[in-house]
């Protein structure tokens, strides 16, 4: 399967608006969680991602069923998301609930960028650009200056969680980081394969919905005992799960994975900004400074940069027609087959998928 490579810069600026926006949307469900304190974690992440999921499912129902021999040729990546998308809300929201709002939304989301990168080289053997692990680098930092903070906030907070509860909650985040960045990934292989965002989204979060169904079911009661424990769940549906999902399907048509989980480190810094303007924690100063590196990483990775100039004695280059994502973003893609660029009058590079 093949396709043009090359991306209009305009486009790759949508995409990345349509992440961003969704990371800001996501940024919120920590401290939405906070106001139902009865329900459980397992049954924040089951009512989140399953009722969100279903909703996907429903809006994106023909075509689904327009795109249906599409999804059965490519039903391993659909398995893969769904499992992905069933694991990360319950790794996630237990996570955050050991080790803190800002803590487990780091970890999830900080290390989601190389756990994305790691399936995209093993995978898709593709390379990543030196501007893509600069803002990597500097998004991932930022992340674990924000960890620092809050770890020593919480060591000398009364009342905290153990230091094993805290240790659990880490490696659930991490786990949380994997399987979004496995359910990215697999959208996104969909989406590039010739699969519509909606129908892409709609199938991988339907089949995660579908595996929610039983923790929903077994550990769901306390959102039906108040209302504002409805509509927390109702919020965390509609808003970040199916709103923010949608704008990130669309942002896949347009950019890489490893790209928009990197985009995604603006989700841990709104997460702590919310928990000190909201919840009413305290953000120290090494918190602040993690958060000033993750902005300084979505600006290195959505400002654009000039081609560097080509003479005509050069030809055109490996790089020709790799498009605005490339030079925009910074995440590389693995060169097409020799025998599958064809020297025309135009630089239409194509990729093999």
């Amino acid at each position: 399967m093949t396709r043009r490579a090359g991306r209009p810069a305009g486009s790759v600026g949508a995409g990345s608006l349509c992440v961003l926006v969704a990371s800001v949307l996501w940024g919120t469900t920590g401290s939405a969680a906070t106001f139902a304190p009865a329900v459980g974690p397992l049954a924040i992440g089951a009512v989140a991602m399953g009722l969100g999921g279903l909703l996907q499912t429903l809006v994106a129902g023909r075509r689904i069923a327009a795109e249906a021999p599409r999804l059965r040729e490519e039903r391993s990546a659909v398995l893969l998301g769904g499992i992905g998308v069933a694991i990360y809300p319950l790794a996630f929201y237990s996570s955050m609930r050991l080790a803190g709002v800002a803590v487990g939304t780091v970890v999830s989301i900080g290390s989601a960028p190389l756990a994305s990168a790691l399936i995209e080289r093993v995978v898709d053997r593709r390379r990543l650009t030196r501007r893509w692990m600069l803002g990597a680098g500097l998004g991932l930092s930022g992340t674990v200056l924000l960890c620092l903070g809050e770890a020593a906030r919480a060591h000398s907070a009364p009342g905290r969680g153990s230091a094993r509860e805290t240790l659990l909650g880490v490696g659930l985040g991490l786990l949380a980081a994997f399987s979004y960045a496995l359910y990215a990934w697999a959208a996104h292989r969909l989406i590039s394969r010739g699969v519509s965002s909606g129908a892409a989204m709609g199938s991988v979060f339907g089949l995660g919905a579908v595996l929610l169904v039983p923790v929903l079911l077994a550990t769901g009661a306390p959102l039906l005992d108040s209302w504002p424990n409805a509509a927390v769940g109702l919020y965390m549906a509609l808003v970040p799960m199916f709103i923010g999902y949608v704008l990130f399907g669309w942002g896949l048509r347009h950019i890489t994975a490893s790209t928009a989980t990197t985009l995604t480190l603006l989700e841990p810094a709104i997460a702590a900004v919310l928990a000190v303007l909201v919840v009413g924690e305290r953000l120290p100063p090494l918190g602040w400074v993690g958060i000033a590196l993750v902005v300084a990483c979505l600006a290195v990775l959505t400002m654009p940069s000039r081609p560097a100039p080509r003479t005509p004695a050069d030809g055109p280059g490996p790089d020709a027609g790799a498009g605005a994502e490339t030079r925009m973003l910074g995440t590389a893609r693995h060169p097409a087959r020799s025998g599958s660029r064809r020297r025309s009058g135009t630089p239409g590079t194509t990729e093999a998928r």
